[in-house]
């Protein structure tokens, strides 16, 4: 080590050559720290530096541009107050079941009834939905915000014959009448 590297003057590329040819010695793989260079990490601070400058140009152009566009939305208040309309009540559907069997026409007790429809979607898979309630000691159910459309009812109830049929929904407020056969003997 007792050669120094020096760089000298910058401009004299031949001479920074040899200069660096002598302190990259193959065998001995020393280097001396005598250099000045720019280091990788100093190439990265001055592009994400330069970056960061353009984001924040840019976020300050969106905001200027958002901030107009909320101005020009709100039209000048004029004396004169616009008339408000009246909101329209949304439409609640509530089906009314009743379910009887028998030849005496009795109500059914506790039976349960199934509401099941099929939720169309123009893009994702279409999806089947159920709805589940009881009925009361006059064998009525009520099914609150069924939707309008075709809907499968079924009646389940203890001692009885189970009842399933399609439905066309199309009143909000409509009722059906299920009538309940007691099953076979079996001897």
């Amino acid at each position: 080590m007792s050669q120094m590297c020096r760089t000298g003057s910058f401009h004299d590329r031949r001479r920074l050559k040899q200069q660096m040819a002598r302190c990259w010695h193959p065998i001995g793989m020393e280097r001396h720290l005598t250099f000045a260079t720019l280091s990788v990490q100093d190439g990265v601070r001055q592009i994400m530096n330069f970056s960061g400058k353009i984001v924040g140009v840019f976020s300050f152009a969106a905001c200027l541009l958002l901030a107009t566009l909320a101005l020009a939305q709100n039209p000048p208040a004029s004396d004169t107050k616009p008339q408000a309309t009246p909101p329209k009540p949304e439409q609640q559907t509530r089906i009314t079941i009743e379910v009887k069997g028998g030849d005496s026409q009795m109500p059914v007790e506790n039976a349960s009834v199934y509401l099941k429809y099929v939720e169309e979607h123009k893009i994702k898979k279409n999806k089947t939905l159920e709805m589940n309630v009881k009925t009361n000691r006059d064998g009525i159910a009520h099914v609150p915000d069924a939707p309008l459309g075709r809907a499968l009812i079924q009646v389940v109830a203890e001692g009885w014959k189970p009842f399933g049929r399609w439905f066309d929904i199309s009143d909000p407020a409509q009722t059906f009448k299920v009538h309940l056969e007691r099953p076979p003997k079996w001897y």
